[in-house]
């Protein structure tokens, strides 16, 4: 599991990859509450290539502000493939970007359901291709209490940053 330097190190390493490719980032957040966001922006500068983020924790929010269906949110609930997919699409639609990451899971303790343990968390990142948008998407299931899974989503979405070629 990350530290907060080691955390630190790879937000740097995001800044410079995005910095290279002449990109800016948004984030959508559910389950991580908003520490993407915390790790980009405690990097001197970074307002030069991220935007901004969404905490859209509630199926409410992730409506209203990302444009998740409220199909796709009865059909598959909240931590789904889909789910974490269509925020990561409304994130660039609404902030703006050319690359945005979308997390939403089950930090714990509580909250398991059926197929989807404490730690399961889904991913999603999508870029712009020209007039198209290019996508990702990985479930993960991380052993740990809440902010060991939190720490180990935090880390899984940003290093999956240095790996897009858009």
């Amino acid at each position: 599991m990350a530290t907060d330097q080691e955390l630190e190190r790879l937000a740097v390493r995001v800044g410079a990859h995005l910095m290279d490719g002449e990109r800016r980032v948004v984030t959508a957040e559910s389950c991580t509450g908003g520490w993407i966001g915390k790790a980009l922006t405690d990097i001197p500068g970074s307002s030069a290539w991220y935007v901004g983020g969404v905490v859209a924790y509630s199926n409410e929010m992730k409506r209203a502000l990302l444009g998740v269906s409220g199909s796709t949110l009865k059909a598959h609930g909240a931590v789904s493939e889909a789910t974490a997919l269509e925020m990561a699409i409304g994130a660039l639609e609404t902030l703006g970007g050319h690359v945005a990451i979308a997390v939403t899971g089950i930090a714990g303790p509580e909250g398991a359901q059926p197929g989807k343990p404490v730690g399961t968390v889904w991913f999603a990142w999508a870029w712009r291709e020209g007039e198209t948008i290019g996508h990702r998407v990985a479930q993960e299931v991380f052993a740990g209490a809440r902010e060991a899974v939190r720490r180990q989503s935090v880390q899984r979405a940003l290093a999956e940053i240095l790996t897009l070629d858009d």
